[in-house]
């Protein structure tokens, strides 16, 4: 499904991931309040943002796959924005998100000359990231119809090393594929994701590379092993500018203590 939508010339877009929510409210990764944290980014937004066009949710919405969390996810979020688009993370079961939607996710949204694509990253049973054969011909297909339009994908797992030996292992396994595909449409401006729960503004032959920070706990940078980062959550702005360029930055919540456990070496 595609959704295209009349907007401004410059898009505002905001990106929630890795939420994390359980099943129930309340319940907690890592001794975290995930549902407390999330609705900490929402005031925020509330604070900060005077309306945008769009929300991404870049996956693990849930901690263990559940309608009632992705239902709660979506009546949480659905005054931020007068659209969503989803994609799964590997924690997420898509076809239970689509059970909590009422309708079929939406893979795309053509908006003032923009053309954004939630692509799935995730391979059944695996932490680690991979597309599927057809997933790539959709992102094919999604560019050689491209037009003139600018391009925005949107994935869970990284698609480049980011410095983390431990998440390393978990990006994207095909991503020569992938951007074999990306480095042959100049309208591809931007790359965004989430899974790694921490902060990376880079770019790459011209295209910005963008993760964005969880709405609960974060991972320590350039860590081997798993490892807590001591920063806020927080979420992730865009303005998609009509002549393709992509101005970004993220916020984090401030003025609230979280209880976490910072030490746990288990991971999550």
């Amino acid at each position: 499904m595609a959704v295209t939508v009349d907007t401004p010339v410059t898009l505002r877009v905001l990106q929630l991931t890795d939420s994390h929510l359980g099943e129930q409210p309340g319940e907690r990764l890592l001794n975290l309040d995930t549902d407390h944290s999330l609705s900490a980014v929402l005031d925020l937004i509330e604070q900060e943002q005077d309306g945008c066009d769009l929300l991404l949710a870049t996956g693990d919405i849930a901690n263990h796959a559940s309608v009632a969390a992705y239902q709660r996810f979506q009546r949480l979020t659905q005054h931020v924005a007068p659209e969503i688009l989803w994609l799964p993370g590997n924690h997420d079961d898509p076809a239970l998100i689509e059970q909590a939607l009422g309708q079929p996710l939406v893979k795309s949204a053509t908006l003032a000359g923009w053309l954004i694509i939630m692509l799935d990253s995730t391979a059944r049973g695996q932490v680690g990231g991979s597309f599927s054969e057809q997933e790539l011909h959709y992102l094919q297909q999604q560019l050689d119809n491209a037009g003139d339009s600018h391009v925005l994908l949107c994935l869970h797992h990284h698609p480049v090393n980011i410095g983390c030996a431990w998440l390393d292992e978990q990006q994207v396994s095909n991503a020569d594929d992938f951007f074999a595909i990306v480095d042959s449409c100049p309208q591809v401006r931007g790359i965004v994701w989430g899974h790694v729960h921490q902060q990376l503004d880079s770019q790459r032959k011209g295209v910005q590379l963008m993760s964005t920070p969880s709405t609960c706990v974060q991972f320590a940078p350039a860590s081997e092993r798993f490892k807590l980062d001591r920063l806020n959550p927080g979420y992730r702005w865009l303005d998609l500018h009509a002549d393709g360029s992509i101005a970004s930055g993220v916020s984090r919540v401030t003025a609230v203590d979280f209880d976490i456990h910072y030490d746990n070496a288990d991971g999550y």
